[in-house]
C-alpha cells in the first residue's frame, strides 16, 4: 500500500511538472526595431542525487536528535548536531530547501491543480510534523539552520514576562496565516521573501534583510530564538503537534526533586511549574472557561471581520485603502494602469509599458486585466475572511490553555514551547547524579521536598 502510494505521489508530480506555463500577457513585439531580447538564464537541474542525499540527511538528523534528546540526554552532542546542521542546511544547501518555507508550496498546490510539489519539498515538510508526533520538536532542537544559528550567539537571555510571551508567540500565527493566503492566491512565497537568514547563509542579498538577520541575531543575545518564539509559521504548526507527542524530553530521568535550577537554566521560559489547583482555584478557571466559551463568537466574528477588510472586503460602510491583494503583480498592475489612465500619476513603469506594448487591441486587454484582477481579489476576501476565522480560533485556543490547569506535581518541560535544547539536562542534579558526576549528600541537600 505504501509503495503504491509512492508511486501515485511520483506520478501526480510529474504529470504537474509537465504542465505547461500560461503568460498573464504576451511579450511585446520588437520586429523592426535594434531591440534584442536576452538570452534566457536558466540555471542547471541539481542532481537527483543531492536532493535524496538531503532528504536522507534530514531523516537520519531526525533521528539521531530524538536518540540525543531521549536517550542519550547530552546537552554537547546536540550543540554537535546544531553545528553540523548549520553547516550542511544552512551554508552548503544555502537554507534551501527549507521545511518553513515548504509551507507555501503545500498552500498551493492546495487550491492549484496546475501546481506540483516536488517530492523533495514534500519529505521536508512532511518530516517535522511527523517526528514532532512522536518526538517532540526535535527538529528545532538541532536540525533547523535558522534555530541553530540563533541557538549559538544566547549570551545572557532575559526572563520575558509570562503575558507578554504568549502574546508575541500569536505573530508566528499571523506569519502562518499571511503565508498561506499570499501562497494559494498565487501572490507571493512571503516567508522565503522576507526569510532573516537566508542572506546570511548566502553571503549575499538585500540590504535590508541582512540588517533584519544582524537585528534578530543581536536580539537574541538577550532573548533567546526571537525568530523561533515570536516569527517562525512551523514553529507554530510544531507547538500544537508536539503536545500530543507520544515521547518528549524530561528534564530528569528519575524523580524530581524540586530545586528549580531547570526553571533558571531554561532560556526560552518553557519550563512549567508544579501545579496543584486548590478548590477556589478550580472554580475561578471553571468561571473563566465559560466566560472565554460565551465569548468565543465575539472574538472569532471580529476576528473574521478584520480579516474580510484588510483584504479588500466592504465591512460597515469600511474598506481598508491599502489591502493585502495589492502585493499580487496582477493587481498591483491594474492599480497603476487605472491610476495612468486617470491621469493620477505621471509616466510609466516598467510593467505598464508591457502592458501597453503588446499586439492585442488596448480594449481587450484592459477587459481582459479587469477580469483577472476581479478573480484575485476575491479570492483575497474569501482568503482574508477564511484567515480572520482562523486567527480568532488561535486566540481563542490561547486564552484556553492559560485558563485550564492540569494537575502536576514536578517540573517539566512545557511540551508546546519546549525546543528540546538540553540545557536542562546539565543543571539537573539528578540528572549528573545518573551519570556519576554527583554525590548523594549534595542531591539531599537540594531537594527541596525535604525542607517541605
Amino acid at each position: 500500500m505504501k509503495r503504491l502510494a509512492l508511486t501515485a505521489l511520483l506520478l501526480a508530480a510529474g504529470w504537474g511538472a509537465s504542465a505547461l506555463a500560461v503568460e498573464l500577457f504576451p511579450p511585446p513585439d520588437f520586429s523592426g526595431t535594434d531591440y534584442e531580447f536576452p538570452p534566457t538564464q536558466v540555471y542547471a537541474a541539481r542532481p537527483a542525487w543531492l536532493e535524496y542525499l538531503d532528504m536522507a540527511v534530514l531523516a537520519i538528523g531526525l533521528g539521531v536528535t530524538a536518540w540525543l534528546v531521549l536517550r542519550q540526554r547530552h546537552r554537547r552532542w546536540l550543540v554537535a548536531m546544531g553545528v553540523s546542521s548549520l553547516l550542511y542546511f544552512g551554508f552548503f544547501r544555502t537554507g534551501c530547501v527549507c521545511p518553513i518555507g515548504a509551507i507555501q508550496n503545500v498552500a498551493a498546490a492546495m487550491v492549484d491543480d496546475s501546481y506540483a510539489i516536488p517530492l523533495v519539498v514534500l519529505v521536508f515538510f512532511g518530516l517535522p510534523l511527523l517526528a514532532s508526533l512522536f518526538h517532540g520538536r526535535t527538529f528545532c532542537a538541532a536540525i533547523c539552520p535558522l534555530g541553530a544559528i540563533q541557538d549559538m550567539v544566547i549570551w545572557k537571555p532575559l526572563r520575558i514576562p509570562r503575558w507578554l510571551d504568549h502574546t508575541l508567540g500569536l505573530g508566528a500565527w499571523v506569519v502562518l496565516a499571511l503565508g498561506v493566503l499570499f501562497a494559494a492566491t498565487g501572490s507571493a512565497f512571503v516567508i522565503c521573501r522576507y526569510d532573516p537568514f537566508v542572506g546570511i547563509f548566502r553571503f549575499g542579498g538585500s540590504f535590508r534583510m541582512i540588517i533584519l538577520g544582524a537585528s534578530l541575531l543581536a536580539m537574541g543575545l538577550f532573548v533567546a530564538r526571537p525568530y523561533c518564539r515570536f516569527i517562525c509559521p512551523l514553529g507554530a504548526i510544531l507547538r500544537v503537534t508536539s503536545r500530543v507527542s507520544r515521547h518528549h524530553a524530561s528534564v530528569t530521568p528519575n524523580e524530581c526533586i524540586q530545586c528549580r535550577l531547570c526553571e533558571n537554566a531554561c532560556p526560552f521560559d518553557a519550563i512549567d511549574p508544579p501545579e496543584k489547583p486548590a478548590g477556589a482555584q478550580r472554580r475561578r478557571g471553571k468561571r473563566r472557561l465559560a466566560g472565554l466559551l460565551l465569548a468565543t463568537p465575539i472574538i472569532v466574528a471580529v476576528a473574521t471581520g478584520l480579516g474580510w477588510l484588510v483584504s479588500g472586503g466592504h465591512l460597515l460602510g469600511m474598506q481598508w485603502e491599502s489591502n493585502l491583494s495589492r502585493a499580487n503583480f496582477t493587481v498591483n498592475l491594474h492599480d497603476r494602469i487605472t491610476a495612468e489612465r486617470a491621469g493620477t500619476v505621471e509616466g510609466r513603469t516598467d510593467a505598464s509599458e508591457a502592458f501597453y506594448a503588446t499586439e492585442d487591441p488596448l480594449e481587450q486587454k484592459l477587459a481582459r486585466l479587469n477580469a483577472q484582477t476581479a478573480a484575485i481579489k476575491r479570492r483575497f476576501r474569501w482568503g482574508g475572511l477564511a484567515m480572520g476565522a482562523f486567527l480568532g480560533l488561535v486566540i481563542v485556543a490561547k486564552l484556553i490553555s492559560l485558563v485550564v490547569r492540569r494537575t502536576h506535581e514536578d517540573y517539566r518541560p512545557n511540551r508546546a514551547l519546549c525546543l528540546a535544547c538540553g540545557r536542562c539536562y546539565r543543571y539537573c542534579p539528578v540528572e549528573q547524579q545518573r551519570r556519576g558526576n554527583l554525590p548523594d549528600s549534595e542531591i539531599r541537600q537540594l531537594d527541596r521536598r525535604e525542607d517541605a
